[in-house]
């Protein structure tokens, strides 16, 4: 039962995550079954899933180190440099 539960769950995060954004950067977010997490690849930011629920509240955000964080997709990558750039030029 609770294995079915389990299933269930992961289900629902990876539906869940087609609809999510990052609370941040306003980008999509990927779920990570290892670490049972959405994670942010535009700002290399993991979110946890607390029984469920995925928990968005920037300061539940846990910054990735480069290893743990996969490569980002282009459009993140793109969009992170633009960002970057933004802030300089302020």
């Amino acid at each position: 039962m609770v294995k079915v539960s389990k299933e269930v769950m992961q289900k629902a995060a990876t539906l869940l995550s087609d609809f999510l954004v990052c609370p941040l950067s306003k980008q999509p977010l990927r779920f990570c079954e290892e670490s049972n997490s959405l994670i942010s690849d535009a700002i290399a930011v993991s979110f946890p899933i607390k029984n469920g629920i995925p928990c968005l509240v920037p300061r539940d955000g846990k910054i990735l180190e480069e290893e743990d964080a996969s490569k980002p997709d282009n459009d993140a990558n793109l969009y992170a440099v633009n960002e970057d750039n933004k802030e300089r030029s302020s």
